[in-house]
């Protein structure tokens, strides 16, 4: 077939009928593109016809144009693959994984107490990570998450607040005193950071605060008007680290305090190393789960205060992870240093810390915090 206002090379010139149409303007000239298996583009469609739908035989030809007067029913997709079992497998740090189990949900009459927990958010200066997971000990036992944390920003001074608690083990009500420690050290410290222009004023009255806390609690509990110190640890017993970060024209100064084996860890310069608090070990090597937790106030305590430098990671954790981080140049201390150098998806913070390590089956709970560098000063 041929149109009206075109002609073969070798027909003479004549002029039938209206003016031809004026030629189209060529399109405008793209790089070259890489060709995409499967994919027709109409600017590059020389050989894709000929890729794609290889020449038939004359059987095939046949059989297709007597099936072309039945409708054709489009092909199925392939079902998209579940990357949901691979992707957030529990990450073993052991030569030979170990058997995986479904944790079991935790009794004791309780409304709501999740296995995990995490958070994460950014200020101007700092970013934040929060988690805090049920051990392997306790998803099989059924017992509930005993850590907790709590973490909460004040806008007018950027002064960013932290406190992670453990409950002690053979309290009655341990999770109860941990959540309790944490959000009534939180309450306080934003107290004081409003009046104090960003920084702690008064450690005692922190301490006494959460000890008043968990004897009100343990009252209300017990259904007693004055529920002692002994009564109150029997049932509520918990450790506490607690303090501020604080925006500064000099940088990111921080001050914790720490009662009980609950610790602090800094990475710097890609190594993980202790600070405050955790296991000392005794005259045998071996580490102490013994520890004299709150409702006791300590009679003597000394803040930590220290300057976070750019680059660096602030962690406050539990035992959880204190333990099998130990001194911080064993496998777990080089995983941490190596995938925290940078914050990382608060779901992501939750997995890592949910690392498999055997005879390390305890809750961990952690916060991380990062100075926000030049590139990354917007929340």
């Amino acid at each position: 077939m041929r149109f009206p206002h075109r002609r073969a090379p070798d027909e003479p010139t004549q002029q039938t009928g209206p003016a031809p149409a004026p030629p189209r303007p060529a399109p405008p000239l793209r790089p070259q593109q890489p060709a995409q298996a499967g994919v027709y583009d109409w600017q590059q469609d020389t050989d894709w016809q000929q890729q794609q739908f290889p020449p038939q035989s004359q059987s095939q030809s046949q059989s297709q144009s007597q099936s072309q007067s039945q409708p054709q029913s489009q092909p199925r997709s392939a079902a998209p693959k579940n990357i949901g079992m691979d992707l957030w497998r529990r990450m073993s740090l052991d030569q030979e994984e170990g058997a995986d189990f479904p944790p079991r949900p935790p009794t004791g009459g309780l409304s709501y107490r999740p296995d995990t927990v995490c958070d994460g958010w950014s200020t101007h200066t700092l970013d934040l990570r929060l988690a805090s997971v049920r051990g392997q000990q306790h998803r099989w036992d059924g017992r509930p998450r005993e850590d907790d944390a709590a973490a909460a920003w004040d806008p007018n001074t950027g002064t960013v607040v932290i406190a992670v608690a453990d409950g002690v083990s053979d309290a009655r009500q341990p999770h109860i005193g941990s959540q309790l420690a944490c959000r009534s050290a939180v309450d306080e410290l934003l107290k004081q950071v409003r009046e104090g222009g960003g920084f702690v004023t008064d450690w005692q009255k922190l301490l006494s605060t959460v000890h008043w806390q968990l004897r009100e609690q343990a009252g209300r509990l017990l259904r007693t008007p004055d529920a002692g110190v002994a009564e109150t640890a029997e049932l509520l017993a918990t450790t506490l680290v607690a303090g501020v970060a604080t925006p500064t024209p000099e940088g990111v100064h921080v001050a914790l305090l720490s009662v009980g084996d609950s610790g602090v860890w800094q990475i710097k310069h890609e190594e993980l190393y202790p600070m405050l608090g955790g296991k000392t070990p005794g005259a045998d090597g071996l580490l102490s789960s013994a520890v004299q937790p709150l409702p006791y106030v300590p009679r003597d305590y000394r803040p930590l205060e220290f300057r976070l430098e750019p680059g660096s990671v602030l962690l406050v954790g539990t035992d959880g992870f204190g333990d099998p981080v130990g001194d911080g140049r064993g496998m777990v201390g080089r995983l941490f240093a190596d995938q925290l150098r940078r914050p990382v998806p608060p779901l992501g913070f939750a997995h890592l810390l949910d690392f498999s390590r055997e005879t390390f089956d305890d809750d961990r709970t952690l916060i991380a915090l990062w100075p926000r560098d030049r590139e990354r000063t917007a929340p």
